[in-house]
């Protein structure tokens, strides 16, 4: 007859949390050299597929501030005032050459004409 081994909820260790600041630093000493991964996910107690799974977020911007994302106020007007002034004694153009950069947390940078 097979021994049966009953396990309980108090057996098991309790999933751990990892906070965004945690793991950027977690991940950013994992790309300091080469196979990094295999070294630096054991010296942490997470997996080395957990792991890749951050440096995926950090790489796509997924990883950062935990403030949630708001929104700013905004007008747009048809020329600022310095053009207004450098365009004064110019000829109107049909079409205005406008671009907005926007510049993201991460670094990232959004163009839009």
């Amino acid at each position: 007859r097979p021994e049966i081994e009953v396990l309980s909820a108090a057996d098991v260790p309790r999933r751990r949390y990892w906070s965004d600041t945690d793991k950027i630093r977690i991940v950013e000493e994992s790309f300091l050299g080469h196979r990094q991964v295999a070294a630096t996910a054991p010296r942490h107690g997470v997996s080395r597929s957990l792991l890749t799974i951050w440096r995926r977020q950090y790489r796509d911007g997924e990883l950062g501030d935990e403030t949630p994302p708001s929104f700013i106020p905004l007008a747009v007007s048809p020329m600022a005032p310095a053009a207004v002034l450098a365009t004064a004694h110019e000829t109107p153009r049909d079409t205005p050459d406008v671009q907005l950069e926007i510049v993201l947390r991460n670094g990232r940078r959004l163009l839009l004409r």
